[in-house]
């Protein structure tokens, strides 16, 4: 039948889409994105960082600012550490890097509620992810001068007032000051600044210029990432870990394609950022600043480095005079309503790719709905009901169509054996049928396959958003985000699609109709590997189905009867 084969066509598309999701590793190959808006293509000759430096350079000047003094390298360093409520940052006084974040609002397990997962780190263990920012001079005139005595790269070592900075009752603010001092005269104060309920930094570089010639420099700031480890992506779903930046447009660039394709732009406001599935960190420069854009492998140890960067336009500063360099870096969850307001297209990093159009009214209309029940699972089973009555009479439509293929089935079947030996006599002999039943055979598969756009869009919506994960339901589901620990949810989704098919008219080809009761059983144990939410949403969804299809089933038999 034309419409079991279309019902079939369609479930394996789902399928296979599925499969395609949780195996696929990364995108592919991705052409590098064209330039929109106030960005532009520099030349690469001078002003792209060489493969092996961790220092951008200024324009024109050919020389590695990597190469650092021996009294600079052996000077010792220290770890400064800074808690507020949301965030636990131990910062470098060499360079003032970011060396270690941790988030104690959003637990690395369910069941270890006091274990902070940790974003930022540079353990053996976790390897390299830091976030780095400096100071380069413009070395026009002064190349008598060591390169490490004009600007503090983030190889340099500050001093630090204190080792531990905490945000206090009462406070709303926390500044942590660090001071770097040159032989020459130039004193660097570079100040983060930490604020209550606030994931966003801010970040400054004043230059005091003491000496007795005119300072000109740039302010840098990066993102550093070692390889992808086993454990930071999923096995069986899909999710980004790499780079992003934003210039009028969100583009990616996967680690394996930064070599073939670094990045070399100038761009006016934008960011950039190093993502994973539920959070990420961003620098985050001013709307109006401009600033060169670059990507940059460093290969140091046994493994390769990824950077993703940008450096500002030069600012001279007077002598006995100062200047200051401003920043933001964001740390933390891909709160979508949060992020919108950070920064343009900041809230993009919560890809929901091709679907977005439809997955973030969802995800709205999903946020609306928790506001009022105060329970993740309850809302995506409101979600559920409201979107099956918008398609209510789609649906309507595809299960009276196949409940009057199922009062005709004997029938068909008889037509079947009649011509068995002429397939064009039984289609021609089927079709007069439909005529005279007033059947439409695509009347029940269009209507279903109508609706999964929206199916792959709340996908695509349930995976990406953080405020799911380890959102508890009911008894045993404490984690919408993970999979049901004990399979009850997939074994009813997977029951649930079983009754499905017993309501729906049998295929008549007997190869079709065992693939289409196997289905249930491919779903199950595809599914039994699913975050709860996303069974959850499939489970209810089939319930609303089984409820609406037996009603209109019933009236048809009982009306063919009569």
């Amino acid at each position: 039948m034309d419409s079991q084969r279309l019902l079939l066509y369609g479930s394996l598309i789902l399928v296979l889409y599925l499969i395609w999701l949780a195996w696929e590793q990364n995108y592919g190959p991705q052409p590098t994105p064209d330039v929109q808006g106030e960005s532009r293509d520099l030349p690469a000759a001078d002003d792209t960082p060489a493969l092996g430096e961790d220092v951008p350079e200024a324009p024109a000047v050919p020389e590695t600012t990597d190469q650092r003094s021996s009294a600079q390298a052996d000077a010792a360093s220290k770890r400064i550490h800074i808690v507020t409520d949301v965030l636990d940052v131990e910062i470098d006084t060499r360079g003032g890097d970011i060396r270690r974040v941790a988030l104690p609002t959003y637990p690395a397990d369910a069941d270890a509620p006091d274990e902070p997962f940790v974003l930022l780190h540079d353990s053996e263990a976790l390897g390299l992810y830091v976030a780095q920012s400096g100071l380069i001079h413009d070395r026009t005139t002064d190349t008598d001068v060591d390169p490490d005595e004009l600007a503090p790269s983030h190889h340099a070592v500050y001093e630090a007032e204190q080792q531990v900075y905490r945000l206090q009752l009462g406070e709303d603010e926390l500044r942590v000051p660090l001071i770097w001092r040159s032989s020459t005269g130039v004193i660097v104060k570079k100040v983060f600044t930490f604020r209550r309920g606030d994931f966003l930094v801010d970040m400054e570089h004043t230059v005091i210029n003491r000496s007795d010639r005119s300072w000109s420099g740039r302010q840098y700031r990066q993102l550093r990432h070692g390889p992808v480890r086993a454990g930071e992506t999923s096995r069986l779903l899909y999710t980004y870990t790499g780079a992003a930046y934003y210039d009028g447009t969100y583009e990616k660039i996967p680690f394996e394609d930064m070599e073939d394709d670094a990045l070399s732009r100038e761009i006016t406001g934008g960011w950039v950022a190093m993502l994973e599935h539920y959070f990420f960190s961003a620098w985050l420069p001013r709307l109006d600043e401009q600033n060169f854009y670059y990507t940059n492998i460093v290969s140091e140890g046994a493994e390769p480095e990824y950077i993703i960067g940008m450096r500002s336009m030069g600012m001279a500063v007077a002598t006995q005079d100062s200047g200051t360099f401003r920043t933001r870096i964001y740390l933390g969850p891909k709160l979508q309503e949060r992020l919108a307001e950070i920064a343009p297209g900041l809230e993009l990093v919560v890809d929901y790719g091709i679907f977005t159009v439809l997955a973030k009214p969802l995800f709205w209309l999903l946020d609306f709905i928790h506001g009022i029940v105060g329970n993740w699972g309850w809302a995506i089973v409101i979600l559920t009901v409201l979107i099956k009555l918008v398609f209510y009479k789609l649906s309507e439509t595809s299960y009276r169509s196949m409940a009057k293929m199922r009062t005709v089935q004997p029938r068909m079947v008889a037509l079947r054996e009649r011509f068995a030996g002429d397939k064009q006599k039984m289609n021609q002999a089927l079709m007069e049928l439909y005529k005279n039943e007033k059947i439409n055979p695509l009347g029940g598969c269009l209507p279903i396959l109508v609706q999964i756009p929206v199916f792959i869009a709340l996908y695509w919506m349930l995976l990406e958003s953080v405020e799911l994960r380890q959102a508890d339901f009911i008894l045993w589901i404490d984690d919408l985000s993970n999979i049901d620990p004990y399979y009850v949810l997939p074994l009813l989704m997977g029951i649930t699609m079983f009754v499905q098919q017993k309501l729906n008219p049998a295929p008549l080809d007997p190869i079709q109709a065992k693939v289409m009761m196997a289905l249930p059983f491919v779903f199950t144990i595809f599914f039994a590997f699913f975050p709860a939410g996303l069974v959850l949403y499939w489970l209810v969804n089939n319930l609303l189905s089984i409820a609406q299809q037996w009603v209109i089933t019933q009236r048809i038999e009982h009306g063919a009867k009569a």
